[in-house]
């Protein structure tokens, strides 16, 4: 099921989940992954779709996000990535997902990719809960 099919206001779920960063998915119930799934999907749908995509049968401007988790910067096929990209030698996880979310210009210099950062932890959460569950497709 696709969560966007919901018109609720991105900024309303957010201020109605008020979820401590990092304790969030350790101690969270299924329907509590849901939700924060469910945020992750909207922030993805406000912060990403525009450049990737998150099925498979897709083509984007930007490299796919399905498996970013685990995968080597810039060894995605297909796409032709910013020298600063392909000789980072960075794997994608939490903390350096959580850094490019931030500030990916002051984390990769030379990047190609242009984006407003997303500073807010929470914020952060839902979309690598998001992520994670794209990577198990």
């Amino acid at each position: 099921m696709r969560f966007t099919q919901f018109a609720v206001p991105l900024k309303l779920l957010l201020a109605s989940m008020t979820i401590p960063a990092g304790v969030a998915n350790a101690t969270m119930t299924d329907a509590g992954k849901k939700a924060m799934q469910a945020a992750g999907e909207i922030m993805f749908e406000q912060r990403c779709r525009s450049c990737h995509a998150d099925d498979p049968a897709l083509k984007a401007y930007g490299p796919s996000l399905i498996g970013v988790l685990g995968r080597k910067a810039g060894s995605l096929e297909g796409y032709e990535y910013s020298d600063a990209m392909k000789n980072s030698g960075i794997v994608w996880n939490e903390n350096t997902l959580r850094a490019w979310m931030a500030d990916n210009d002051g984390f990769m210099p030379g990047t190609r990719m242009r984006h407003v950062g997303i500073s807010d932890r929470a914020e952060q959460d839902f979309l690598l809960t998001y992520l994670k569950a794209l990577s198990s497709k």
